[in-house]
């Protein structure tokens, strides 16, 4: 397999790691993926979740375990905000919006990462923070 290319967005906090874990208790809310009554935390303990990532995955935020610091570089189930350096290769004057977003990542001013790793920026609109966008590659 080579590993599927997806994205999503989900609300905004100010923290970034709250945000991402609000994401994920949503994206479990709707589907559990046949893991019923675990929380994400459990569900990385288990070998049959950590198995079920590696030869599938979700195609979204259940894909990481957490949010690691924009310039820490890229781990295996970890999601990477952008870095400053990143997000003004495709948005100079900041403020993305979703549609900027959906536009870079469609014509390749914004690249998918390598399988098995996610990123994450915040979205705005007005001028003001509204979302956090997410995409990544399913490690299969």
């Amino acid at each position: 397999m080579g590993g599927n290319e997806w994205t999503s967005t989900g609300p905004y906090q100010r923290d970034l790691e709250s945000a991402f874990r609000q994401a994920q208790e949503q994206e479990l809310a709707k589907d559990d993926h046949g893991f019923p009554g675990r929380d994400i935390v459990d569900l990385w303990e288990d070998d049959g979740w950590r198995e079920y990532i590696l030869t599938g995955g979700t195609s979204s935020v259940l894909d990481f375990y957490a949010v690691i610091d924009g310039g820490s570089g890229d781990d295996f189930a970890m999601m990477r905000p952008l870095t400053e350096d990143e997000l003004r290769d495709w948005t100079p004057e900041g403020g993305p919006t979703r549609e900027r977003w959906v536009a870079a990542l469609r014509t390749g001013a914004l690249s998918f990462p390598d399988r098995g790793t996610g990123r994450c920026t915040i979205l705005y609109r007005d001028g003001e923070p509204a979302e956090i966008g997410y995409w990544g590659c399913t490690a299969d």
